[in-house]
């Protein structure tokens, strides 16, 4: 039986609001209402007095456009089916923008007393690193995508902070290889230092790690003009930590970094070796942490694979959540091409598309390069862009799809080679005399293919696509220092090249 609202206007719907979130919580992933739900301020009714057939209105403030579209997409018509059984009649929730409330006695009027703590970061207080996979069970399978970015073009934060205005979540083609990543961004974007921080995202070059990271700034400087944010690559704080260290000025570093609301810092495999940079970014690390502030990092590897990196470095990225980004599928890549072509005010027939993504594998950089050949091959021969124009434009790269390596003559060529059954290839062994040629194969097969990660791991003895990227980091390393294995990695590449 439905309970019956009590008293009316503040009190009744604070009372409301507040056995709503009680069920709600119930239902809802406790990391996903610690970050949405739990800071809302009491709701309202506009009138209690309403007739019992008329819809009852419970208004509740949200500090700012993303968050209210955000609860407005995902949660608002559960919560309006809870809050209207509660009520015992129709019941809709309104939500309006207010500034953000910091009274902590507001905050906890907001929750029931039985609702679990959460830690620093808005996780529960016992919770620890969040696996990727665990994420899946809890986000949006398909995240809704964000309001336009608009900012200002004359504004001087464009400089200032090194956002990229173009590179926003709506200007990002969605789709399997970037989901998850995608989907914790906007988490990150809604509530920065709540959820997920550090956010450590992963994976080979020009797949979108640096444009999505981008979006995360765009979306919180959309609502939060002030924010202090900064986006640099590795090698910019590299270069900030030289200039201090010969200016002894280590007091203006901590000032820049230390203070800021959103770090956004790209590459940070090129931190390799250079342990005072390490020691530098360890300590804005900490202290950006501490003010609940959020550092996103993107890389080529994971961070156990990171190489020459301080071991307490390493444990610190791991320790919020980490997502890959894996090259698009056949769908995502034809869909990013006709966005591309879109936005150069050029119509890109569907066959074309699908043509030019089928030998084009590897990234969006290449899909990007592949796609300005053939605009620029119509627009100097005045011709319409056709598949024959397509297969013209791109003859050089078609020609060396004609020739293509296969990831099974690969790891024949590489056993023969290191004197090894096929089938070791396949097999869970993991002896030195074995696991180092299947590294080698694997090496080979990224180098010399148009296979992704996963596919090559499945070709592999069904192996995930992180011990791929592994052994790729791993023997591209070694084979700048090592002459012997640069020789026979040579020969190799040059035997099956035929």
């Amino acid at each position: 039986m439905s309970d019956p609202l009590l008293g009316a206007g503040e009190a009744a719907g604070a009372d409301l609001w507040r056995r709503g979130c009680e069920r709600f919580a119930a239902e809802l992933p406790e990391q996903q209402f610690n970050t949405w739900i739990r800071p809302l301020p009491p709701a309202t009714l506009a009138d209690a007095a309403v007739a019992p057939d008329q819809p009852l209105v419970v208004q509740l403030r949200v500090p700012n456009h993303f968050k209210r579209d955000w609860i407005r997409r995902q949660y608002a018509p559960r919560l309006e089916e809870i809050l209207s059984d509660l009520a015992g009649r129709p019941t809709r929730l309104e939500l309006t923008l207010a500034t953000p409330s910091r009274d902590p006695a507001q905050l906890s009027a907001t929750m029931p007393a039985t609702l679990p703590a959460s830690g620093p970061s808005g996780l529960p207080a016992t919770a620890g690193p969040v696996p990727a996979g665990a994420l899946l069970g809890q986000l949006s399978p398909t995240a809704p995508a964000l309001p336009t970015v608009e900012i200002p073009s004359q504004a001087p934060a464009a400089n200032k902070n090194r956002i990229n205005p173009a590179l926003t979540f709506d200007s990002l083609v969605a789709g399997r290889a970037n989901q998850m990543a995608r989907t914790a961004a906007l988490h990150v974007a809604g509530a920065p230092g709540q959820m997920y921080n550090p956010l450590f995202i992963y994976g080979g070059v020009g797949l979108g790690k640096t444009h999505l990271i981008h979006a995360v700034g765009n979306a919180l400087l959309r609502d939060r003009p002030d924010a202090r944010v900064l986006y640099l690559h590795a090698e910019q704080f590299i270069s900030d930590v030289v200039k201090n260290y010969q200016r002894k000025t280590f007091d203006e570093l901590k000032a820049k970094y230390h203070s800021l609301d959103l770090l956004l810092i790209d590459d940070v495999q090129f931190f390799a070796g250079k342990d005072r940079t390490q020691e530098e970014f360890f300590n804005a690390f900490e202290a950006l942490l501490a003010k609940k502030a959020h550092i996103i990092m993107t890389s080529d590897t994971y961070p156990k694979g990171l190489v020459d990196i301080d071991e307490r470095l390493t444990s610190r990225f791991d320790a919020g959540l980490t997502v890959a980004i894996e090259p698009p599928e056949l769908e995502m890549r034809v869909a990013i091409l006709i966005k591309k072509a879109d936005a150069e005010a050029v119509s890109l027939p569907e066959d074309v598309a699908f043509f030019i993504a089928k030998n084009v594998r590897a990234n969006v950089r290449e899909l990007e390069g592949a796609l300005r050949k053939v605009l620029a091959y119509s627009r100097f021969s005045h011709k319409e862009i056709n598949i024959q124009l397509a297969r013209d434009a791109l003859k050089d790269l078609l020609s060396i799809q004609n020739r293509q390596i296969s990831v099974e003559n690969i790891q024949k060529t590489v056993a023969d080679f290191y004197k090894i059954k096929v089938a070791d290839m396949y097999s869970k062994k993991r002896p030195a005399s074995i696991a180092r040629p299947r590294q080698i194969a694997m090496y080979i097969a990224k180098e010399l293919t148009q296979k992704s990660l996963p596919e090559i791991g499945e070709l592999f003895g069904g192996r995930d696509h992180t011990t791929v990227l592994h052994a790729v980091r791993k023997i591209g390393g070694e084979r700048q220092k090592n002459t012997e294995l640069n020789q026979q990695l040579h020969v190799l590449e040059q035997t099956l090249k035929g």
